[in-house]
């Protein structure tokens, strides 16, 4: 059956066809939403809801913009009132996370525990790059950080950003733009992988400790953003960045384990969660 086809009948009340057609973009919705709320326990249920959402409303699709667009418009919405109810990061959430975990022997072990056992517990430096561009842009005010995934990301265009924030595509191009200038100067002043001067070198670092066996100099020729930091200026440096993280989908990659406890480390250490044990880490804390 073709696309239309399956539309009609999923507007008709078809949930077997609206099915079928949400499953075609569900796995990018799902690594949409989470490089916005960084928390893998909510995120099925926040899918879930998207899902029910936009199915109870399907009557209203009205068509003018495509199906994808309109479910990622639910979805969006729904995730900004999740994350609005929280404190915007700080550039320093990181070196908040590392003293965290430096000075907790427990915290420490769940790392090695799931960088030793788990089939998604590798460390490579190009994903810790997607995780830090994660990090920097929940920085941003929500419908910047929103604007830019959107686009730079998962290639929506600015009409259809425009669409789903409710924006004219003119304010849409001046949140694209203010997101852009204010991660670049974020990456210029703390990044050290390409940058001498920045304060920050935690992916070289934490390759040092669970790759002890890597050449370090050679991992880091690998990536062309280290290959190009000495010709290029920091916005191309920015658009390679871009081009990396737009590769690695942080739901299905080979360290996909590993960087989720890190990332749960660091919204413990901004007082996200209130304990980094939570739930069923407890697990992790009485095998230890």
């Amino acid at each position: 059956m073709d696309k239309e086809a399956l539309l009609k009948l999923a507007v008709s009340g078809d949930i077997n066809a609206f099915h079928t057609l949400f499953a075609e973009f569900q796995n990018q919705l799902k690594s949409y939403l989470y490089r916005l709320i960084t928390d893998r326990d909510d995120l099925d249920d926040l899918t879930h809801d998207t899902f029910i959402k936009a199915f109870n409303k399907i009557s209203t699709f009205t068509q003018d913009a495509s199906l994808k667009t309109w479910v990622f418009k639910i979805a969006t919405n729904l995730a900004y009132d999740h994350l609005r109810k929280k404190k915007r990061w700080l550039p320093d959430a990181q070196d908040r996370a590392a003293d965290l975990a430096i000075g907790s022997e427990e915290i420490r072990q769940v790392f090695w525990m799931v960088h030793d056992t788990s089939p998604a517990g590798a460390y490579e430096m190009k994903e810790h790059i997607d995780y830090c561009f994660t990090c920097i842009s929940k920085t941003l005010p929500i419908e910047n950080q929103i604007a830019l995934i959107l686009k730079n990301m998962y290639d929506f265009q600015v009409k259809e950003i425009g669409h789903i924030l409710e924006k004219t595509e003119g304010v849409i191009k001046h949140l694209l733009n203010d997101a852009r200038n204010t991660m670049t100067d974020i990456f210029e002043h703390r990044c050290a992988l390409i940058n001498q001067e920045g304060v920050c070198h935690q992916c070289s670092h934490i390759n040092e400790i669970f790759n002890p066996k890597q050449n370090q100099q050679e991992e880091l020729m690998k990536l062309e953003l280290v290959k190009a930091s000495k010709k290029y200026n920091r916005e191309q440096l920015f658009e390679l960045r871009e081009f990396l993280v737009k590769s690695i989908d942080p739901l299905n990659a080979s360290g996909t384990d590993f960087h989720e406890e890190i990332m749960r480390c660091l919204r413990t250490a901004i007082g996200e969660v209130d304990d980094f044990f939570d739930r069923d880490r407890n697990k992790f804390k009485s095998d230890s």
